[in-house]
């Protein structure tokens, strides 16, 4: 017995029932300007930057070899 229902993208409808174009203009509508996004994108950038360095210095202090005492001379 074969299941007569056609579906969604069968029958030229979509899933969505028509809510994406309307979702997409929402966020359209809700994104900062172009200019806040460059702002953000530098930021962000800086913020990493600032953390691979703080990286940079846990690692170069951590791999230094602790020093263990002084060499003293015996007469």
């Amino acid at each position: 017995m074969k299941n007569k229902t056609k579906s969604p993208a069968a029958s030229g409808r979509c899933v969505c029932q028509g809510a994406g174009p309307v979702l997409t203009e929402l966020l359209a509508r809700l994104a900062p300007p172009a200019e806040a996004r460059r702002h953000f994108e530098t930021a962000r950038l800086e913020f990493l930057k600032g953390l691979r360095a703080v990286l940079d210095a846990r690692i170069e202090r951590r791999s230094k070899p602790k020093a263990r005492g002084q060499a003293i001379s015996i007469e």
